[in-house]
């Protein structure tokens, strides 16, 4: 159920960030879904594992280069999921940086630990 919801929040904080950052576009609403389940993959699978092998960056930017790789999975998205479009790496950065807090709010809202 944690994943679910956790999906979920991604899923409207996507569609929210594309509806303010005038950078990044969604075609549809289910794009959002699709980008979201995605996201949801990857901060499960993959970034745990990222985040090991670039622990010497972290550590020596105090944590902030987890930012960039944030950017960088948003812009990857933005290149191979179809009805979802990033101009370029700042804006995936912001969008990234939007998408981050938008989830952690809905995350307390809905009370996802």
């Amino acid at each position: 159920m944690k994943i679910i919801l956790h999906w979920l929040a991604i899923s409207l904080a996507v569609f929210l960030t594309a509806y303010f950052l005038p950078d990044i576009n969604l075609a549809y609403f289910y794009t959002a879904i699709i980008i979201g389940a995605v996201l949801t993959l990857i901060n499960y699978t993959v970034k745990p594992i990222i985040k090991i092998i670039t622990l010497p960056i972290n550590i020596l930017t105090l944590g902030l280069f987890s930012l960039v790789i944030n950017g960088l999975i948003f812009y990857f998205l933005g290149h191979i999921i179809s009805g979802f479009y990033v101009a370029d790496f700042m804006s995936a950065f912001y969008g990234a940086l939007i998408v981050s807090v938008l989830n952690w709010i809905l995350s307390k809202f809905l009370i996802i630990d």
